[in-house]
């Protein structure tokens, strides 16, 4: 169950990492307060992830998911390059999250 909470605190973290952008530095309410409460739900469901889980690898593949999920919504989403160093690049964090989850 752990890993299933850790794999959902990474969506979450795609998700608030995604909607900073519409906050305009923390200039907007609305927008500033969703990211805010996404990031709050994001580190809460890490937290009770890591009660099972080793902290190291925990935060590694919180961050993994993070990165690679937020590239990717970029690349969809927001416009943002699609090269081969990028998509590659992001294929080597997915091979690390998969690698910490397999030496666990």
């Amino acid at each position: 169950m752990s890993w299933i909470v850790l794999v959902v605190a990474g969506l979450f973290e795609i998700a608030w990492a995604a909607s900073m952008k519409r906050t305009d530095g923390f200039t907007r309410l609305v927008p500033s307060l969703v990211t805010l409460a996404l990031m709050g739900v994001s580190v809460y469901l890490l937290s009770l992830a890591m009660r099972d889980l080793p902290t190291g690898t925990s935060y590694a593949i919180w961050v993994g998911i993070g990165a690679a999920g937020t590239a990717l919504v970029g690349i969809a989403f927001l416009g943002e390059p699609r090269s081969a160093l990028r998509l590659a690049s992001i294929a080597l964090i997915v091979l690390g999250v998969i690698g910490l989850r397999l030496a666990e």
